[in-house]
């Protein structure tokens, strides 16, 4: 299977594609700098600049849209919302018209979100049927991100939406920016650290995806997060214990909003979401519960 990967050199993108090759898949991966795409993706890859360069002619049997700018890092100014946008919505739908105008449509359009979608619904238990809301940046972003990919709908492409929790594994992602004050005895939880954490090991997200692309039976949205979600207090706590470091600290959130600004509420909010459509489908997940994924990515 010939699959077309937008994000393929990011954090999650590298780790998927590194996982289909051995897998047998042949793929073809969307990069601003194509010469770092044998590196990390693999010496197999073919690496393409712009999707420009992708012709009408030319075929691809699926597409993995994961492409975007962190959204978490610097604070939210007017510039920095639309690089986001501009990295998810205007990408993908920049991707949905190069789908429509191909001779050969892929089968399958499997394109990344987010379970900040569904906002901070306090200690609510969220499944892909769960009301959605429109309230914040991050949000409306979501939103706009899948009404994009669910156009290739419109022309018979199948759309899987992965609303994706916090990724853990080595080498990358939110927990290298918090490694170091950890290890300094410096970390804490946050606000008053009741706000849910949904989270997920890079195996099964690389896993479920899979499953995904394999699967022409299933379409729409999925919670890619493992089955045991934990409050802001019981990730720092176990963080703190698989690292051996005490974490007594408290970042307030008046401080939190005071740095971050508007991107503080991520940090502040959370959502208790649970993979009901892969739990559904008798999905094996390699890691349900926190503290073995954080030994597996931090020792």
């Amino acid at each position: 299977m010939r699959v077309f990967v937008t994000g393929g050199t990011g954090f999650i993108g590298r780790n998927l594609c590194k996982a289909l090759l051995r897998a047998g898949y042949q793929l073809t991966v969307l990069s601003r700098k194509p010469e770092t795409v044998s590196e990390k993706c693999g010496p197999e890859v073919t690496a393409l600049k712009s999707l420009a360069n992708w012709s009408p002619d030319q075929h691809f049997d699926a597409v993995i849209n994961l492409a975007g700018a962190p959204i978490v890092g610097s604070r939210w100014t007017g510039q920095r919302k639309q690089v986001l946008w501009d990295s998810r919505v205007t990408l993908t739908e920049h991707l949905i018209d190069t789908i429509r105008k191909a001779e050969s449509r892929p089968g399958v359009l499997i394109s990344g979100s987010a379970v900040g979608i569904y906002g901070n619904q306090g200690d609510a238990i969220l499944d892909e049927n769960s009301v959605l809301a429109r309230d914040d940046f991050g949000q409306k972003l979501c939103w706009a991100w899948e009404d994009a990919a669910l156009r290739a709908s419109e022309f018979g492409v199948r759309v899987c939406l992965l609303r994706t929790g916090l990724v853990i594994g080595k080498d990358g992602g939110f927990l290298q920016k918090m490694l170091l004050p950890f290890k300094l005895g410096l970390g804490g939880r946050l606000g008053d650290g009741k706000q849910w954490m949904s989270w997920v090991h890079m195996k099964d997200h690389v896993a479920m995806t899979q499953h995904l692309l394999e699967s022409p039976n299933l379409d729409g949205a999925f919670n890619v997060t493992a089955p045991n979600p934990v409050t802001n207090e019981e990730f720092t706590q176990c963080m703190a214990k698989v690292l051996k470091r005490p974490a007594l600290l408290t970042v307030p959130a008046w401080l939190l909003r005071l740095g971050a600004g508007e991107m503080a509420e991520l940090m502040l909010g959370g959502q208790r979401a649970l993979p009901r459509r892969f739990q559904g489908e008798n999905f094996k997940f390699s890691y349900e519960s926190l503290e073995p994924a954080l030994r597996d990515a931090l020792l």
